[in-house]
């Protein structure tokens, strides 16, 4: 029995020193971030930032395109909190009942442009020119369901392109794949948010859509009805809102 003894005092010696106690560190709370496609660069940058002030959450991204994002949700995949890059996506949720709505938070507004690559250029120099340019191939977002792609389409159709330009479209599943299309060539010219136009070294901006050519491109953001970590979520929507969440995504190209 002696002996039992010892060897227990003697375990819990050597475990102590390494954190094994019973008052072992508090779990960190992990949040799983569902947000649009267009946010990967600034909340990757924004996820050191947040855990250094709040040690006790780890944050995870799901990046998509906000549409797919939303169902998603709505098929009960689990999330936390929601940040789209379209009103009409979160106004889904808020329908279903799927979002607290009183959480919910415009945190970010973003520009639509014309993008062409630098080393193949094409001679357009506005959204007017796309039809008599060269363009033979025209990178845009699936409107269906890609928020860039809705915004695109109500462009186009307001300047009386979008019939004839059906022939010429290459769709992307989400404004980075779009972006990519023109880096890679695959594209003439593009049409993406401001904030992806600028992190490329590889494209030029054309060409900024008038703000009255499209509905406001706000991003709302919300805590998700079924998460189980509503303060923690919560938090990171009020940090989104601060000073330094500010900070950063006007950085990266956000109003």
């Amino acid at each position: 029995m002696k002996k039992v003894i010892y060897f227990f005092v003697l375990v819990c010696l050597v475990l102590v020193p390494i954190g094994c106690t019973p008052e072992d560190k508090e779990e960190k709370t992990t949040l799983m971030i569902s947000a649009a496609a267009s946010l990967t660069d600034v909340l990757n940058e924004l996820k050191p930032v947040f855990e250094d002030e709040y040690p006790s959450i780890e944050l995870t991204f799901n990046f998509g395109g906000s549409g797919k994002l939303a169902q998603m949700i709505i098929q009960g995949a689990p999330s936390d909190v929601f940040l789209s890059a379209s009103e009409s996506d979160m106004d889904r949720l808020q329908v279903e009942d799927l979002i607290l709505k009183e959480t919910r938070v415009d945190f970010a507004e973003n520009e639509l442009v014309l993008i062409a690559n630098k080393e193949q250029p094409v001679k357009v120099s506005s959204f007017n020119d796309i039809n008599s340019a060269g363009v033979d191939h025209l990178a845009i977002g699936e409107p269906e369901s890609v928020p860039v792609g809705r915004y695109t389409k109500q462009v186009l159709e307001g300047l009386n392109l979008w019939d004839s330009l059906q022939g010429s479209l290459v769709l992307g599943s989400d404004v980075r794949q779009v972006l990519t299309h023109v880096e890679m060539g695959n594209a003439d010219a593009g049409i993406v948010y401001a904030s992806d136009a600028l992190r490329s070294e590889k494209v030029t901006i054309v060409a900024t859509a008038d703000s009255d050519w499209h509905e406001p491109i706000m991003y709302p953001g919300a805590v998700v009805s079924d998460t189980s970590n509503p303060d923690e979520a919560k938090e990171f929507l009020v940090f989104l809102a601060s000073e330094k969440g500010q900070e950063l995504l006007h950085k990266h190209g956000f109003k």
